[in-house]
This record gives C-alpha cells, structure tokens and sequence, in this order.
C-alpha cells in the first residue's frame, strides 16, 4: 500500500494527475471498488495540499469556476448511479478516447505546433466526461489534465490549477461518500498508510519538477495519457 501510494504521489506531483490510475491498479486487491475511490482519493489530500501551496501565487481562480462546477455536479450524480451501472464497457470508450487524444497532442508537441485553446463545447465535454469517471471510478485526471495544461501559460500555473481543483473535489466527495456510507472509519487504516507514501512521492515529484523542461513535461504528460487510456482498455476486456 506504502509503494503504491509512493508511486501515485510522484506520478500526480509530475503530472498533476494520474493518483487515482496508480492506486486503483492496487487497492481493488484490498477493498471493494466504490471504496477503493474513496480510499484512493483521500489518500492524496495532503500531497494535494501540498503542491496545492507550493504554487499558490500561480493559481487564477476564474479559469477554475465553470469546468468544476460542471464537473463536480457530474461527479455527485455518477457517486450514486456507481452501484447500478455496468462498467466495462464504459472504461473501453473511455480508454480509447485517451489514446486518441494522446496520440493527436503528443504528435501535435513533437512538431512544435501549439494549440492554443480548447472550445466551450469541448471543455463542457472534458468535465462532464472527467466528472462521470471520478463518480464511479475515484479517477477523472486525465482529460482535464489536457484541458488545464492547453489553457496554462506555465507548468506552475497547470500544477496549480489542477491540483486545486482535485483538492475541492477530494473534500467534496470525501464527505458524501462518508455520508453515504461508502467509507468509514474501517478505511482510515489505509487512508493513514497512503498518505505518508503519497507525501514522499510528492516530495520526489517536486525536486524533479523544478528541472524539468516544459516541452518535455508536455509531452510526458501526453504520453502518460495514453498509457491511461491503454490502461482502460486492458481492464475493460
């Protein structure tokens, strides 16, 4: 548990997102799949909060408010469908989704060609699709990486948007999936082992961050995208 969640801190301290991916390939093991998100999301809050106020002066709020909104009531609404709903097929999209995307920016990054901004209707389409995933899966990281990371004028303003914005949502869905009874004090054991693996990859994650090229960033951000969407669609089949 320690190591995985070592890992998903350095992952998510690079990347700004991809916690969830780490830890979801390992606590389904331990814990039954609703609780498994809860555990892993919660898991990251202080590493979060950490990268949280490392780059707070980059943070611009008003570039946060409407794709969250959107996103956080899709979220709610997947938390309480997760229980109904048949999954495989769902990740299959999803995974090749992904792949596309990551495929089409990472060519996009090796030929120094810059897309500039995303369109209403595709920002609505990220948090609605990134939202219904975090819901039911605890993991809705990749496609409003690629959103935040096309909008940002700097790795420190992307790592500063994006994990605020996983920040709110870790407090939000934390207390309704206590409220629902999703989690409970039983899951605090694991929650308690993560976080202090989850703080040293994050601590990892910074140093490295610091000499990282953006270019490269981008373009490892693009590739591990990808590896998201094969992921899903591993787990589908």
């Amino acid at each position: 548990m320690i190591l995985a969640a070592t890992m998903a801190g350095f992952v998510q301290g690079v990347t700004g997102f991809g916690s969830g991916i780490v830890m979801m390939i390992f606590l389904p093991y331990l814990l039954p799949i609703n609780q498994s998100a809860g555990v892993s999301t919660l898991t990251m809050l202080i590493a979060n909060a950490m990268v949280v106020w490392r780059y707070r002066k980059y943070l611009k709020w008003q570039k946060l408010a409407i794709p969250f909104g959107i996103y956080i009531v899709t979220a709610i609404c997947s938390l309480f469908l997760s229980q109904s709903l048949a999954s495989n097929h769902l990740k299959l999209l999803l995974g090749i989704l992904l792949v596309v995307l990551s495929l089409y920016y990472s060519l996009m990054n090796i030929r120094s060609i810059t897309v500039k901004n995303i369109p209403i209707y595709v920002m609505i389409i990220f948090s609605l699709i990134s939202g219904f995933f975090n819901g039911m899966f605890g993991i809705g990281g990749p496609l409003m990486a690629l959103y935040f990371l096309t909008i940002s004028d700097s790795k420190e303003n992307y790592l500063a948007s994006i994990q605020t914005f996983f920040l709110v949502d870790t407090f939000i869905m934390t207390t309704l999936r206590f409220s629902s009874g999703i989690l409970d004090l039983s899951s605090i054991k694991f929650v308690l082992v993560g976080i202090i693996g989850a703080i040293i990859g994050t601590i990892l994650a910074n140093r490295l961050v610091q000499h990282l090229n953006i270019k490269f960033m981008t373009l490892f951000i693009y590739v591990f995208i990808g590896v998201s969407g094969l992921y899903y669609l591993l787990t589908a089949l």
